[in-house]
């Protein structure tokens, strides 16, 4: 057991989160996991980076900038943890650089070559020239450094060239400008025809960097350096406080004041030589607090995330074909099959075309009178709305509770929130002060047998691709009333409402967590059955935390699943020995939250939105429900236990960052997102 003082049992959640992705970057480095998998997984760790230090960096760095609080305990964590952060960063980074210099070897071992501008033959230099005249001639557009002031109009999402230009003759002091990389619109990668069966890619940073007298041609420069950088602002939204704004002015007020966000981190090139370095830097205004970042030849490394295939599936994972569960399929109503018994699904391993086919129906059903959803996330294209739509003009009363505050969605939800109201629907935006972050949907019916489905992801058909989420389709009379009453509660937020059945945030969630695990404590202490079993994504309330601390001490098994940011250290004399904590990184991200408890013998089940952290039970709405049905309680309790017995993709999560391999319950290999599909077809037969 790990000895530590008493302010040691809780782990900061910025130095948690940077463990968990670096679970992400160990994924990488796998040599068992598919080549162009690998790939991903790196861009998927770079992304979360970028975010990161968007969001919470650019908050520790508002901290550790305050002069108000200057030498209080705040500002001097902050800065710790900080300190922390860049450490633990400098260490993954190399680990990060060591990871892609080993997979473009394996790829060029399978004939697929990552090439640069010092490799090109004449003929692939040809290729490229023309590739600029007909792809890229007009989106490159460079701006000189001298002539503006700062990057502040630049999107933080882009990756730039530094070019240092001159001219030979007549000898002229070098020119400095940059370049904007049209990935948006080109895509960052190139692929150069095969040849003698290898397949060529190259970065578009160095497509642009053998074109250069073409970009800056008749200007009689002759000799060119480009560099690539990146950089990261504070993510923070300026909400305008003026009260005769609406909420969406507020929203777009403050969207506007997110691009002119204060710069927090810089990543370059190594090799960028000091003048034009300096140049960019002075563009930035970086503070002490703020992060530069020396690194390889290439930044956005998210990119990889859409690297070129080259048509080798056999480099990637066999896909999973979303299963049609055969009790949703069929020409029957599927309102009144739900009407009979509660329903469910598991995505991505089932489809989500069910949920879509619920939508489907109640918008034409003439039973059907009333629609009311919240919508957090919305896919590009949604059938969601295209239903939701149709309902309106079937003459359905639809209400639609949009969250306009989801980060860095706010603009797809403002302009799906326009489309809706066009088309006659009752688009509520939350709550002030509060984010909708529940996942529901209410159907009122004319002659009874309501409706009720709550979900632990959002309804998004892009992300019930990847996301592990689960779905409950019920007409329990009793849940789906207080369904309704959550509706209520948002439109009219001052209006006093008490629920039985429910567990909702922020009114009465965190209390009946709490009594729920009082109440194994004291089956515990009286010889009853008494353990806790959680899949979960975020652990960071430090009351929740002390009081599953005080279940471990009374003897009580405490089994967790959790993907992201883990505040529980585990192994701590008298403290946390009954605690088993373990993380899953596979071919789905891990989302779904599920509630076990041993209640005695008589287990209850819950399932819904929210983590166990205080902006989930204290600053937003969100909704778990009971699940009383036996086939899913067994269904909940089989996701929840294949994860613990993952051996082959779950780590142990014990707060030291070592992220050692579960051992799991036996030494059988065993993979839980892989059991689950294989169980799911054989079941669907």
């Amino acid at each position: 057991m790990i000895q530590r003082n008493k302010k040691e049992f809780y782990l900061d959640r910025d130095i948690s989160w940077m463990y968990f992705n670096h679970r992400i970057l160990q994924e990488a480095k796998r040599g068992d996991i598919p080549l162009m998998e690998r790939m991903s997984f790196l861009g998927i760790y770079s992304n979360n980076l970028d975010e990161f230090f968007r969001v919470r960096m650019a908050y520790l760095n508002r901290i550790a900038d305050s002069t108000k609080k200057r030498n209080s305990l705040e500002v001097r964590n902050a800065k710790d943890t900080i300190r922390k952060i860049v450490d633990l960063y400098e260490e993954y980074s190399q680990e990060y650089t060591n990871c892609i210099k080993e997979i473009h070897k394996r790829l060029e071992d399978e004939n697929i070559f990552v090439i640069s501008d010092s490799q090109l033959t004449d003929d692939k230099k040809d290729f490229i020239y023309r590739y600029y005249r007909e792809n890229l001639n007009g989106f490159i557009t460079p701006v000189l450094l001298s002539a503006i002031k700062t990057f502040e109009a630049e999107a933080d999402k882009n990756i730039f060239l530094a070019v240092k230009m001159k001219c030979s003759v007549p000898r002229i002091a070098y020119d400095y400008a940059y370049i904007e990389l049209p990935v948006d619109l080109c895509g960052r990668f190139v692929r150069l025809p095969d040849s003698e069966g290898k397949s060529y890619i190259m970065y578009l940073d160095d497509v642009v960097r053998i074109c250069l007298p073409l970009v800056f041609q008749g200007q009689g420069y002759d000799e060119f350096e480009a560099y690539a950088f990146k950089f990261t602002k504070d993510a923070e939204m300026e909400i305008d406080k003026d009260p005769r704004n609406g909420k969406l002015q507020k929203i777009v007020k403050g969207i506007k004041s997110r691009k002119h966000g204060e710069p927090l981190r810089i990543v370059h090139d190594a090799e960028m030589p000091k003048d034009l370095l300096n140049r960019v830097l002075s563009k930035l205004e970086l503070d002490s607090w703020n992060t530069h970042m020396k690194s390889g030849r290439y930044q956005n490394h998210r990119d990889l995330m859409n690297f070129p295939d080259c048509g080798r599936t056999d480099l990637k994972y066999e896909p999973y074909k979303p299963i049609l569960k055969k009790d949703l399929a069929g020409p029957d109503s599927i309102l009144s099959k739900i009407q009979e018994r509660d329903r469910f699904i598991h995505v991505p391993y089932h489809s989500f075309d069910s949920f879509i086919r619920v939508l489907q129906e109640a918008s034409s059903n003439k039973l059907v009178s009333e629609i009311k959803i919240t919508l957090y996330r919305l896919a590009s294209v949604s059938k969601v709305i295209r239903a939701l739509i149709a309902a309106a003009r079937n003459g359905k009363k639809v209400t639609v509770v949009i969250e306009l505050m989801a980060r860095f969605d706010e603009v797809s939800n403002i302009n799906w929130s326009k489309l809706m109201q066009d088309a006659g629907i009752n688009v509520v935006f939350g709550v002030d002060g509060l984010k909708v972050h529940s996942k529901i949907t209410y159907i009122k019916m004319k002659r009874g047998g309501d409706i009720a489905c709550i979900s632990t992801g959002n309804f998004h058909e892009g992300n019930a691709r990847i996301y592990t989420d689960c779905i409950l389709m019920t007409a329990h009379h009793n849940i789906v009333r207080e369904i309704s009453k959550v509706f209520d509660f948002i439109e009219k937020p001052y209006a006093p409402v008490k629920f039985n059945e429910l567990l909702v945030s922020p009114n009465d969630m965190k209390s009946k967590f709490i009594k729920l695990i009082n109440n194994e404590i004291k089956n515990k202490n009286a010889g009853k059955p008494a353990y806790i079993k959680i899949k979960i994504n975020h652990i960071t309330d430090r009351s929740i935390i002390d009081k599953v601390y005080e279940a471990s001490r009374n003897g009580v098994n405490v089994q967790l699943l959790v993907r992201g940011n883990c505040s529980i250290i585990t192994d701590i004399d008298n403290v946390s020995e009954n605690i088993r904590i373990v993380g899953i990184i596979d071919r789905f991200l891990e989302h779904s939250r599920i509630f076990i408890f041993a209640n005695g013998g008589d287990e209850k089940y819950f399932m819904g939105s929210a983590d166990w952290m205080p902006r989930n039970l204290y600053n937003r709405i969100e909704v778990v429900t009971p699940v009383y049905d036996k086939a899913i309680q067994g269904e909940l309790k089989r996701i929840v236990e294949y994860g613990l017995r993952d051996n082959m993709q779950g780590r142990i999560i014990d707060g030291s960052g070592l992220n050692l391999m579960n051992k799991g319950i036996d030494d059988v290999p065993f993979r839980s997102q892989e059991a689950l599909y294989k169980d799911y077809l054989s079941e669907n037969i």
